[in-house]
This record gives C-alpha cells, structure tokens and sequence, in this order.
C-alpha cells in the first residue's frame, strides 16, 4: 500500500503540476526525470540495464532531432525562395492541402518538431487572414501528431510506447505502429489535409499574417537536442516505475474505455501518459485504441502535443483561438475513429 500511494501521488505530480505551475511547465524535462528517478527508487527497480536502457533509448530520436534541425537551418533561404513559385503552380488550397499531408507523413522521418519548425516557416510566408491561419496550423498539428506515431523517431510518445513493448511476443520494433495502425493514420493524415480546405475558408493573401518573431540559431538546436535527450530519459524511468500499477490494472481496462480516457492527452503531454499507461500486458487492441486517442486528442489544446507548443508559441496563438480550433475538429476526429475501431475489432 505505502508504494500504490507513493506511485499514485508521483502520478498525480505528473499530471498536474506541469499544466499548473509555471516553473515546473519552464523546466519539464528535469521535473519529469526526478519524478521518474523517484518513481524507479520507490518500486526498488534500479539496475545497470536500466540505466543502459534510459541512455540509449534516446539516442535515435535526438540524432534525428539535431541532424533535421541543422539541415532545416541550412535549408530556409531555399525554402522561401521557392515558395512562391509552388504556389502559384499549384493553387493556394492545392498547396494547403500538400502541406497538410506532406507534414503528417514526414514528421514520422524528420520529427514532429522539425515538421513544426517547417509549418511555422510556411505559415510566416503565406500572409493569409489570421483566423484562416490559424485553421491551417491547428489541422497541420493534428496531421504532425498523428504522423509522427508511425515511427520512434517521429517523436518520444512512439518511442517510449515501443521500448515499454519490447517484451510483446513477438517484439515490438520499429516498425510496429507502421505495421498496425499505418493505415489509419495515413488515411486519417490524408483526411484531416482534405477537411483542412473546407475548414481554413477564406484563403487570400493579403500581405500579412502569423509570423515567426524570434529566430532559431545551431545553439537553439543543440538545446532542443538535449532536452529531447533528457525528456526520453526521464519517460523511460517513468514507464518502469509506474510499470507494477499499469501491469494491475490498465491492462484490465476496456479499450473503449482507455480510448475516451485518453482524451485527457488535450492537456497533458501524451509522451508522458503513453509511459504512465502502456503496459506489453495489454491486448493488441487495447494498445491501439490507446494510442489512437493519444495522438488524436494531443491536438485539441496547445499543451497536448509537442508541435502545438512550438506552433503556437512560435506564432502567438493563444489558447483560446487554439480551442476553438482544436476541441471541435479533434471531437469530430475521435467520433470517426471510435466507430473505426468498433467495426474493426
């Protein structure tokens, strides 16, 4: 009992104090890597593979984070040249509707967080009405987020979900959400690009817009870099510390259920709920129908997804224009793929 209730408030801390309290929201990664250090200590758990584990667990996801950004820095000035051009060759909801698919699939290859980087560098040249502008780059975050769950190198949700699967029969590898939810994600990336031409309106370009005000140097990547290191870290000693409460009872939940619970991943990182929940004691099912509502629901608010914090936060947008966006589209989203997954089970 005394380690249920030291799990629970470790638990609770998580969930809470990021969203609530501003230091802890400032400094996540060291938050969260205590909270797992204490998590691990408190079941007894520590040992050197562990230990291996949490620093090699990162490692392909930072790689990817640090070789994308310094490519994206290299690549800007050729980017903006050529927008125009793109444009004009294609149309303005052509275009929008690419960008939007083109996103979610590469983000799975180049990161949510340089897809982000991408869609804000975009956005900053398009000089759409803002409310269009921020249609696009609410439904751009939800293809980004679903997109990136197709590979652990995408972002940290799959790559914790895939080293805390590791013990499946047979064993998850990097291909496994590929494998298993491929062709939902990518018909669901390819329908949030079509609604986006519906949903956005009005798309003129009238000389101004959204626009990126601080810039990025390579010491600004190499920051990211470490926190995305420090970030996977943390979230491995969380996913084995909370691993004696998931292994009693998420697997005895049903995966509807787990599917609308998730929806709290609207405010609360999803990375992190995929290592308090995922346990390789799951059904098949119950697997998928959580991750679906991870990833689908993380784009409702800005705090549920890496790529909505760097967008948002890049473009000032605030949290209520996000909602108005986000809880709407997202809901409609989860709707379709609840029905999805029934008559697919």
């Amino acid at each position: 009992m005394p380690v249920l209730a030291g799990l629970s408030a470790i638990m609770l801390a998580v969930l809470i104090l990021p969203f609530s309290v501003k230091k802890v929201e400032e400094q996540l990664e060291i938050f969260l890597f205590i909270m797992g250090c204490a998590a691990v200590t408190l079941t007894s758990q520590w040992s050197a593979g562990l230990v291996k584990e949490a620093l090699l667990e990162p490692l392909k996801i930072s790689a990817a984070v640090l070789v994308a950004g310094l490519l994206f820095n290299l690549l800007k000035n050729p980017i903006r040249k050529h927008l125009n051009s793109l444009i004009s060759f294609t149309g303005m909801r052509a275009f929008i509707f690419l960008l939007i698919v083109l996103l979610g699939l590469l983000s799975s290859v180049i990161t949510a967080i340089i897809a982000a980087l991408l869609l804000v560098e975009i956005i900053g040249h398009l000089k759409l009405e803002r409310k269009a502008e921020i249609k696009v780059v609410v439904m751009a975050c939800f293809s980004i987020g679903m997109g990136a769950a197709l590979t652990p190198l995408g972002e940290p949700l799959t790559t914790i979900a895939i080293a805390k699967l590791k013990d499946l029969t047979p064993p998850a590898g990097f291909w496994f959400f590929v494998k298993h939810l491929g062709p939902q994600i990518i018909l669901g990336v390819i329908g949030i690009g079509i609604a986006t031409i519906f949903v956005a309106g009005k798309l003129s370009r009238l000389g101004h817009g959204l626009k990126e005000e601080n810039l990025e140097n390579a010491k600004d990547i190499l920051v990211r870099t470490a926190k995305v290191y420090l970030f996977v870290m943390a979230l491995v000693f969380l996913g084995t510390g909370f691993k004696p409460i998931v292994d009693e009872y998420a697997s005895k939940i049903s995966y509807q259920l787990l599917y609308w619970l998730n929806m709290v991943s609207a405010i609360l990182d999803n990375a992190t709920l995929t290592a308090a929940e995922i346990s390789p004691k799951m059904s098949l099912l119950q697997i998928k129908s959580a991750i679906l509502g991870l990833i689908i629901a993380g784009g409702m608010l800005i705090p549920g997804n890496i790529p909505n914090i760097i967008s948002a936060g890049k473009l000032k947008i605030k949290s209520r224009e996000w909602a108005a966006v986000g809880i709407p589209v997202g809901l409609a989203i989860m709707l379709i793929y609840f029905v999805l997954i029934e008559v697919l089970a």
